[in-house]
């Protein structure tokens, strides 16, 4: 009996642990820029254990990071930001080209394929506490198109 007991409040202390995340990332990654761009992507997928939302991000490489979404408004695709994402309890939430995502502005250098991003997501649990997650996000290169590709030989 002692030791389920000392099992259980070990389960309770790792749980009541800020180290302890409730959401985790996976296959995060960065579309990489041109010279001159000062925008890109960051994309991933969430999976929040107890439910929540992604409030906001940061990077020390851009001036400004948000949380946005794309749909269709008819005829015409639309990007905005948005005040936060729901991440229902266990259900993964992808953040993809095309859908929500993390849009970097004001970009302080090129980001090329091989480096990595530091990204910091905030997200508030269902029971309202807040949880920071540092991210290292790998830059992957434009792809180019083959039309293009005999040109750069």
């Amino acid at each position: 009996m002692n030791k389920l007991f000392a099992l259980a409040s070990l389960a309770a202390a790792l749980v009541a642990s800020p180290a302890f995340a409730q959401t985790t990332v996976k296959d995060a990654w960065v579309r990489g820029t041109v010279a001159q761009q000062k925008a890109t992507g960051a994309f991933m997928t969430l999976t929040s254990t107890q439910g929540g939302k992604l409030l906001s991000a940061a990077s020390p490489v851009a001036g400004v990071v948000e949380v946005h979404e794309m749909k269709m408004d008819g005829n015409v695709m639309k990007m905005a930001a948005i005040p936060s994402l729901d991440l229902p309890a266990g259900k993964p939430v992808e953040l993809k080209p095309g859908g929500y995502h993390v849009m970097l502005m004001d970009l302080k250098q090129p980001l090329k394929d091989g480096e990595t991003v530091p990204l910091t997501l905030t997200i508030e649990g269902k029971d309202g506490k807040k949880e920071t997650l540092e991210v290292k996000a790998p830059i992957k290169a434009l792809a180019m198109p083959k039309a293009h590709e005999g040109m750069h030989k």
